[in-house]
C-alpha cells in the first residue's frame, strides 16, 4: 500500500497527497534523467531557476532528458493524484509545483533546422540563443524575444512578442506542430489537421493542456537588421516618452520598438556612460536598409544628445544586444497591461507614479504593437487582444530585505490609473498571476472555449501550477 502525507498545492485549494520516498525512488529507477527529492544533493539547484524571489518545493523533481522521461513523470503524477508543473528556464515566479511533480526540461536542448522548408524542430528546454546559433548559419531567423536566455517553447506557447513582431506577428502564429504529453501520460503530436481545437488552445494557452516536449516552428529569411538602443538621461523622460509616442504613429511595420525607463545599477559590466544612471532607453529593430533605418530614427536622434547610441546595422545573431536584458538570476515582481492607445496623459501617469522621482523603483517598458500582431493568422490560435496598440510592463527587482508587497502596490496604482485605456493583459508578461489576471489575457468567448477544452483534456486540473485556466464546471 502507498503511504502518503497531505500538503496543499499553491495554485489550487485541493489537498495534494505526497507519495512516500520509497514510491518516489521507484520512479527514479524508470527515468533516464535525475529524480530528486527534498534533501537530495542537487534538489535546490534543479528547482531554482532565473526567478529567485519565490522557490517552489516539489515533492519530486524529474530532470527530463527526453519525451519518455516526461511521459513517465506525468504518468506517475496521474497515478498518485499529484499536480504537474514544467520549468525550462524558471522565469515565472509562482511556486508552481509545491507538493507535486516538477519536470525540468533544460536537458532537452535539441534543435534541428530544415533550411529548405524554413523550419526548426526544437525540444522543450531549448533557449533562444541555441536556436539562433542553429539558424543563423542558414540565413534564417526565428521569431525570438529580446532575451536570448528565455526558453523558446514556453515563450511561443504564451504568444511570443519578439523583435520582428510588427513584421511577422506572434511567434505562436508560426507553429507547425506540437509534441505533447497529455494528462494521462500519453505522447501525441498535435497539428491543425490532427486536432484543430487542441492545436488552437495550445498556441496561446501555454502549459494548461499537457507538457510540450517539442515543436516545429517557422523561420524567416532575416540575416541583419538596423537596430540597437538610444539612451537618454532620465531627467528628459517626459520629452522622450512623448516624442516616442508620436514617432510610433509614423513608422512602418518593418520597425518594432519599445521605450523603457530603467534605473541601472552601478554594475562594472555596463558602459561607463550609463552605469548607475536612470536612463530612458529606446529599443529599435528595423528590417529595412540601414539608410532607411537612419531616416526613420532621425527624429529621435534630433531630440538632442544621448548618453549612448548603439543603433546601427547589425547581424541578426547579435539581436540580444538591442535590449540588453540581464542574463543573471534575480528576484523580481512584474505585471502588465495592453493599451488601446498611448494617451496624451500616459507619460504623466507613468512618471508621476513610477518615474525617477517616485518612491518605488521600477522598470517601465512600453512596447509598440500593431502591424502583423493585429492580423489573424492563417491557422487561428488563442492569443488574445490583437487590437491592442501598446503593451506597458512594469518590473521591480526585489533585493534582500525588500518587501515585494510594496512594489506590487506601486505597480497596481499605475495599472489602475491606466484602466480607461486598458484592453487586457499579455500572458507572457504576467508574473505570479492569479485567476483574474489570467482571465484578462483572453477574449471572453476564447476564455470560455479554453475552459471547455481544459475540461476535456485535463478535467482534474493536473496542470495547474501555471497561468492556470480552470476546467469548466460540468
Amino acid at each position: 500500500m502507498t503511504h502518503v502525507s497531505t500538503t496543499h498545492a499553491s495554485a489550487g485549494s485541493q489537498p495534494v497527497p505526497t507519495p512516500s520516498s520509497g514510491v518516489r525512488r521507484e520512479l527514479a529507477r524508470r527515468v533516464s534523467g535525475p529524480v530528486l527529492l527534498p534533501g537530495d544533493d542537487g534538489y535546490d539547484a534543479e528547482r531554482i531557476g532565473y526567478q529567485t524571489l519565490v522557490a517552489h518545493r516539489p515533492a519530486v523533481v524529474v530532470g527530463a532528458t527526453g519525451a519518455e522521461d516526461v511521459r513517465l513523470a506525468v504518468e506517475f503524477a496521474a497515478a498518485h493524484a499529484l499536480p504537474v508543473a514544467v520549468q525550462a528556464t524558471g522565469h515565472s515566479p509562482h511556486p508552481a509545483a509545491d507538493g507535486g511533480v516538477l519536470v525540468t526540461t533544460g536537458r532537452m536542448a535539441g534543435v534541428r533546422v530544415d533550411p529548405v522548408a524554413r523550419t526548426a524542430r526544437i525540444e522543450a528546454g531549448v533557449r533562444w540563443q541555441q536556436v539562433l546559433e542553429a539558424t543563423v548559419p542558414h540565413g534564417l531567423a526565428p521569431l525570438n524575444g529580446s532575451a536570448p536566455g528565455v526558453g523558446a517553447v514556453s515563450y511561443t506557447l504564451g504568444g511570443g512578442l519578439g523583435l520582428l513582431a510588427r513584421r511577422y506577428g506572434w511567434a505562436a502564429d508560426h507553429v507547425r506542430s506540437i509534441d505533447l504529453v497529455t494528462a494521462e501520460g500519453k505522447a501525441v503530436t498535435v497539428t491543425a489537421e490532427s486536432d484543430p481545437e487542441l492545436f488552437w488552445a495550445l498556441r496561446g494557452g501555454r502549459d494548461n493542456f499537457g507538457v510540450v516536449t517539442g515543436m516545429e516552428i517557422g523561420l524567416f529569411p532575416v540575416t541583419r537588421l538596423y537596430g540597437g538602443g538610444l539612451y537618454f538621461p532620465g531627467e528628459r523622460a517626459r520629452e522622450v516618452l512623448e516624442a516616442y509616442r508620436d514617432w510610433t504613429r509614423t513608422v512602418p511595420d518593418e520597425t518594432t520598438s519599445s521605450i523603457a525607463l530603467v534605473p541601472l545599477p552601478p554594475r562594472p559590466s555596463l558602459p561607463e556612460a550609463i552605469r548607475g544612471r536612470y536612463v530612458v532607453h529606446v529599443r529599435i529593430a528595423h528590417l529595412g536598409t540601414a539608410a532607411h533605418g537612419e531616416e526613420l530614427v532621425a527624429p529621435l536622434r534630433a531630440l538632442g544628445p544621448r548618453l549612448l547610441d548603439t543603433v546601427a546595422d547589425m547581424p541578426y545573431a547579435r539581436c540580444g544586444a538591442i535590449h540588453g536584458d540581464p542574463p543573471f538570476p534575480m528576484g523580481y515582481v512584474a505585471d502588465n497591461v495592453l493599451l488601446r492607445e498611448f494617451g496624451e496623459d500616459t507619460a504623466d501617469l507613468v512618471l508621476d507614479l513610477l518615474g525617477p522621482a517616485a518612491p518605488v523603483t521600477a522598470i517601465v517598458e512600453i512596447r509598440h504593437l500593431g502591424g502583423a500582431l493585429a492580423a489573424q493568422p492563417a491557422v487561428p490560435n488563442a492569443v488574445g487582444h490583437r487590437d491592442a496598440a501598446y503593451l506597458l510592463g512594469v518590473l521591480s527587482r526585489v533585493g534582500e530585505g525588500d518587501d515585494p508587497a510594496g512594489f506590487t502596490a506601486a505597480h497596481d496604482r499605475l495599472l489602475t490609473a491606466l484602466a480607461p485605456l486598458t484592453a487586457g493583459r499579455a500572458l507572457n508578461f504576467l508574473y505570479g498571476a492569479d485567476a483574474r489576471t489570467v482571465r484578462a489575457a483572453y477574449e471572453e468567448d476564447d476564455y470560455r472555449r479554453l475552459r471547455a477544452l481544459k475540461a476535456a483534456h485535463d478535467p482534474h486540473n493536473r496542470f495547474r501550477g501555471n497561468h492556470n485556466i480552470p476546467p469548466a464546471s460540468s
